[in-house]
């Protein structure tokens, strides 16, 4: 907080202009390095939820949490930027009323908002939170309900972060890894989850073909990591062929590129010394 002057309202009248003033900088700076337009937008609690598998809910009652914890809102609120700066004069009179009133040290109520591993998104009291950031504050009491979601939310930043835990849930649905595997299969293009997706039921069909009898997703996965995905990572680590991909995004591209110069599905020297040539 600010040092007051000792007149509690044009204090917080200051508070107000002060935010102000620093979300038109903010917003400036942004347009001045071309950055995309969602770096200033707050994450859309629905949209995470969508992206990361909603499991359940559980009320777990009043929390000090920080305040750079909290990312999103449920509403949709066009009034505040990402870091709860006021966008327009529209909110300045409500907002200047809850300043006065923690300037003068009156009970501000907790505000309620949903947690998704360490992110929290707001139901109620943006306005409580602009404040508290405004005057300098690092922690707010709140009334937290607990969601828990199919992925872990780490990782997300902005919201075209959304995209990419979207397609990995999808792609989790239809190859559903578990432990070491699950953890190992990452790629950053969130198309790419999709072809893979493609490509792992793909190879569970021939398997199902050669084998003559039905096998259930999770085992189809689980056979592909340790059959297919791991013997040959291995072998493009010891080609060079993996270079600054991940090990998913190298296995996919060289499982393409195989199928696309050889006509085959076999792992073996030449179809190494093939791909190796093509780089």
């Amino acid at each position: 907080m600010t040092r007051p002057t000792g007149f509690p309202r044009a204090d917080a009248e200051n508070d107000f202009l002060r935010a102000r003033r620093r979300q038109v900088l903010s917003r400036l700076s942004t347009w001045l390095r071309r950055e995309p337009d969602d770096v200033n937008i707050m994450l859309p609690f629905h949209e995470v939820v969508q992206a990361l598998g909603y499991v359940s809910e559980a009320r777990i009652g009043t929390r000090v949490i920080t305040l750079d914890s909290i990312v999103g809102t449920v509403d949709r609120s066009r009034d505040f930027d990402r870091r709860f700066r006021p966008t327009s004069a529209r909110v300045r009179q409500r907002w200047e009323r809850l300043a006065l009133a923690s300037r003068r040290g009156e009970a501000i109520p907790p505000i309620e908002v949903y947690r998704i591993g360490e992110l929290h998104f707001i139901i109620d009291g943006h306005h409580r939170v602009s404040v508290a950031l405004a005057q300098g504050l690092s922690t707010i009491e709140a009334s937290v309900i607990a969601v828990r979601t199919k992925l872990d939310p780490s990782g997300i930043r902005y919201r075209g972060d959304l995209i990419v835990k979207d397609y990995r849930r999808l792609f989790l649905e239809r190859v559903p890894l578990s432990g070491h595997a699950r953890a190992s299969v990452l790629v950053t293009d969130p198309w790419n989850y999709a072809q893979l997706g493609e490509h792992v039921e793909a190879w569970g069909f021939r398997l199902m073909q050669d084998e003559g009898r039905f096998t259930d997703r999770a085992t189809v996965a689980q056979r592909w990591f340790d059959e297919e995905f791991t013997p040959v990572v291995a072998m493009l680590r010891q080609a060079d062929l993996i270079g600054d991909r991940t090990e998913a995004e190298a296995y996919l591209w060289v499982a393409c590129e195989r199928y696309r110069l050889i006509r085959t599905h076999r792992w073996d020297e030449e179809v190494i010394e093939t791909l190796r040539s093509q780089q």
